[in-house]
């Protein structure tokens, strides 16, 4: 809303309005107010939820400093979400398809977490949305993310193809699966599948204090300098990487993600005061599968979400594992002390913000991999 006015102004001849056509100028103020949103409305959210009674419910896991939890209000990422949206409204080209998706896909996921989170809040169900109802919601924000951007592309002449990580050549989904107007048949169902893994991912991640929120700040980081890249015709063929017009103003969506998770951060750090719940961690979840694949960089997410697939493929390979022992030996056996990872290491005994913290230095690591994988390319 205020670039239509800046634009404005700045055809009026007001001295300085000019400097809103500038993507960086535009992103800083979204990640300043996005911190500055979560930090204010934070601190009356979290009485309100308080007030609501909207406590987490707690597991008996024997994990240490496990119950002292309990009652902690969860449902926090409704202050995300609001840190994600006001800043892109105010600071971002809302006639840019692309931020238009990244709203939806936010705003989409955030709802079917929230109604999770209330089910298990209010409805005492510890279980909370039946699997096969959130697998469905997932499966139609994937849809819409793969039809709107096979349009999209479609209308830009932009094939239909992505970044590889380890090779100047590029992955086609025409080559996959040949023949004239194939290439969606393969395309949507590994957009679905890329949306609900990312989802579910940063959702199995959230398990500790402050590890979603400041993972998801670091991974942000990385995807708003590649998005940044992407969008600039000048940076993508000097990387060799997909030029996408109109991406860059992916950037200013992500800096308002980096500043509502830092700001989030604030009350989520050890000890939490308050829990993002599925409504914050589906959210985010959603946002960076539909950054990733706005910028073609969805197979450089193993790599750049390290720690999210970590966590995801801990608990495949625990319960795959557990099955598998169980049905051979009569007896369910482990790989892990518990899954996800992060609570195998508090099962040994490592301090949970010890945890927290070496997570955010292997994610750090892992984006500085991908830049140079990038670069090597």
């Amino acid at each position: 809303m205020l670039y239509y006015l800046f634009k404005y102004l700045d055809k009026s001849g007001f001295a300085g309005a000019g400097v809103f056509n500038y993507i960086t100028f535009r992103a800083s103020l979204a990640g300043i107010l996005g911190l500055l949103i979560a930090l204010i409305a934070g601190k009356s959210i979290i009485k309100w939820l308080q007030k609501q009674q909207i406590g987490e419910t707690i597991r008996e896991l024997g994990l240490e400093g496990q119950m002292q939890k309990k009652g902690t209000p969860t449902m926090g990422g409704i202050i995300i979400i609001l840190a994600i949206i006001i800043p892109t409204l105010l600071l971002a080209r809302l006639d840019n398809i692309y931020v238009i998706l990244m709203l939806i896909s936010t705003i989409w996921m955030g709802v079917i977490g929230g109604i999770d989170d209330y089910i298990k809040v209010f409805k005492k169900d510890k279980e909370g949305m039946k699997a096969t109802t959130k697998l469905i919601g997932q499966l139609m924000l994937g849809v819409i993310i793969a039809i709107t951007i096979d349009y999209t592309h479609k209308l830009n002449h932009i094939p239909l193809e992505t970044n590889l990580p380890i090779s100047k050549l590029r992955l086609s989904y025409t080559d996959i699966l040949p023949g004239e107007g194939n290439a969606w048949l393969i395309y949507i169902p590994i957009i679905i599948f890329i949306c609900m893994a990312v989802t579910n991912a940063v959702n199995l991640t959230d398990g500790i204090d402050g590890l979603a929120a400041g993972t998801t700040a670091i991974v942000g980081t990385g995807l708003g300098i590649l998005a940044y890249a992407t969008g600039n015709i000048k940076f993508s063929q000097y990387l060799n990487i997909i030029y996408v017009p109109q991406s860059g103003e992916v950037v200013i969506f992500l800096a308002a993600i980096i500043g509502a998770c830092l700001g989030f951060l604030w009350y989520n750090g050890y000890p939490a005061q308050v829990f993002m719940g599925d409504t914050g961690s589906m959210a985010l979840g959603g946002a960076i599968a539909a950054v990733s694949i706005i910028i073609k960089m969805e197979l450089l997410l193993p790599i750049l979400c390290g720690i999210f697939f970590a966590e995801s493929i801990s608990v495949i390979m625990q319960v795959s594992y557990f099955k598998y022992t169980k049905k051979k030996y009569g007896e369910g056996r482990r790989i892990f002390l518990m899954s996800p990872l992060h609570h195998h290491f508090q099962k040994k005994q490592i301090p949970e913000s010890k945890i927290t913290l070496r997570f955010w230095l292997i994610t750090v690591i892992l984006v500085l991999a991908t830049f140079a994988l990038i670069k090597l390319r």
